[in-house]
């Protein structure tokens, strides 16, 4: 009988030579598009200025159909008027607001009437699938303080570009270009006619999935520097940095939005002393409740409000 001889296995050595890493490479073609160059703080202001108000508000909308819906609201509270001295002055007012409000998938009309006179409107509409037209107005009785805007906005692929026309012969341009998967950076100039007065900046945006860091300077003396931190899904943290070179005038803002699953919490703090916050509770689908606070221990001015909302 035939001896089996086992067939002889080759070990392969292992190579002398150390493992080298490619970087990963950045993909040029293929960038995302950055939001739009007047958003580049987005993340920081829903954290640092909510809508605070104070006195007492009540909101009410109602849907006709998918696209058409009415809006009451009424309003009591002080309202604070200029003045020279460091005491902050007010007067009691109250007003009403009606309002209409057309929404459709690439068109959007929202008008609002207020007891005083006041008349304000917005436009948006998608021309195309990359341009889109923006317009708002504010026709009041007061002279010289009527005022509209005209916008174009325009999507690339891995930009986004804008043209502004307002009254007082001001125009306005800004362009944002995404560099890298993360970093994005833009310009924009600007030039009031009626002023006499022009400008120029610069902005630069990195993001990840769990921070946003922003930058912008302006000829117009102002730096502005943010950052949010996404501690989870329903916690986030934020920082702002504000210096204006004209005045010397320098604030720093720490703020922080947490959501619940019934509510939304959002407050800061500054390096003025002035302390905020602002509370959203569900109480039921279509029904919530609306807290605001703001103290202000240098100046001595102390705001709360409460307030409604019904409907969606």
């Amino acid at each position: 009988m035939a001896t089996l001889v086992p067939p002889a296995t080759t070990v392969p050595q292992a190579s002398s030579s150390p493992t080298v890493i490619e970087s990963q490479k950045v993909d040029y073609l293929n960038l995302p598009c950055p939001i739009s160059y007047e958003e580049i703080h987005r993340e920081a202001l829903m954290s640092l200025k909510p809508e605070l108000f104070e006195g007492m508000r009540f909101d009410f909308t109602k849907g006709l159909n998918q696209k058409f819906s009415l809006s009451h609201s009424v309003f009591m509270g002080p309202t604070e008027i200029p003045s020279q001295s460091a005491e902050t002055i007010k007067i009691p007012t109250a007003h009403y607001e009606f309002g209409a409000n057309y929404i459709d998938p690439k068109l959007m009309l929202l008008g609002r009437i207020l007891t005083d006179g006041r008349l304000n409107a917005r436009l948006k509409c998608d021309l195309s699938e990359n341009l889109t037209l923006k317009a708002n107005a504010q026709l009041t009785h007061e002279p010289h303080m009527s005022h509209g805007m005209v916008n174009f906005d325009y999507k690339g692929s891995d930009f986004r570009g804008q043209f502004q026309l307002g009254n007082g012969a001001l125009l306005g341009a800004s362009y944002i270009q995404s560099v890298t998967q993360h970093l994005s950076l833009g310009g924009e100039v600007f030039w009031a006619g009626q002023h006499r007065k022009s400008g120029i900046g610069y902005a630069a945006r990195y993001n990840t999935d769990k921070m946003v860091a922003t930058g912008q300077v302006a000829s117009t003396g102002i730096v502005a520097l943010s950052y949010v931190q996404k501690i989870s899904e329903k916690v986030s943290l934020a920082s702002e940095f504000m210096y204006n070179y004209m005045s010397r005038d320098v604030t720093a803002s720490f703020g922080y939005d947490y959501i619940l699953r019934q509510c939304r919490l959002r407050g800061k703090i500054d390096s003025n002393g002035c302390i905020a916050a602002f509370l959203e509770e569900r109480l039921n689908m279509g029904l919530n409740f609306i807290l605001s606070a703001e103290i202000d221990h240098r100046k001595k001015d102390y705001k709360f409000g409460f307030g409604l909302t019904v409907g969606e």
